[in-house]
């Protein structure tokens, strides 16, 4: 068996790692479960803030001008379980190469950590549409706030009372 002097791999482990590799890929394109790996770790993530600080960290001093002309923000009044809390947001704006929605944030003022999450869009998306499902621990504002292109902040919210909290707080 060969090894190499600079790195000390034999020609067996690299050839199963190659083959370990291909059955991944394969796995993965057959639909079969592959292992989950890990985007960073507990450590990297911010620690507990309040909503002012969050908006000071996201935006520095930037204004946050009323978006609700513009803003369509889809959430319901009352959320009976704030483990699962449905919110749709459209941006009434061009999606042009020259002006378009470049980020969608949802921020939740009263959780632990506000900033539920950030869409990054394109003019490719052709519409500024974005909807998903956050976690409220208690009756809260909730927050969508668009960056357009050249920097602009437009921003819109809506009381939402949870009857059940859903982040274990």
């Amino acid at each position: 068996m060969k090894t190499s002097r600079k790195t000390g791999v034999t020609r067996r482990r690299a050839l199963g790692t190659l083959a370990l590799g291909a059955a991944s890929a394969a796995a993965g394109s057959l639909g079969l479960s592959t292992p989950a790996r890990a985007q960073g770790n507990l450590g990297s993530l911010t620690p507990e803030e309040p909503v002012d600080a969050t908006l000071r960290r996201l935006f520095g001093g930037r204004p946050i001008k009323d978006g609700s002309a513009s803003i369509k923000l889809e959430l319901p009044l009352i959320a009976e379980n704030g483990a699962l809390v449905p919110i749709a947001v459209e941006v009434n704006a061009p999606m042009t190469p020259q002006s378009y929605v470049k980020t969608v944030y949802i921020i939740s003022d009263k959780n632990r950590r506000p900033l539920n999450v950030r869409f990054n869009l394109t003019p490719a998306m052709g519409q500024a549409y974005v909807a998903t499902n956050l976690r409220l621990g208690e009756t809260t504002d909730v927050r969508a706030i668009a960056e357009m292109s050249d920097g602009t902040l437009l921003g819109t919210k809506r009381d939402v009372r949870v009857v059940v909290g859903g982040c274990g707080g």
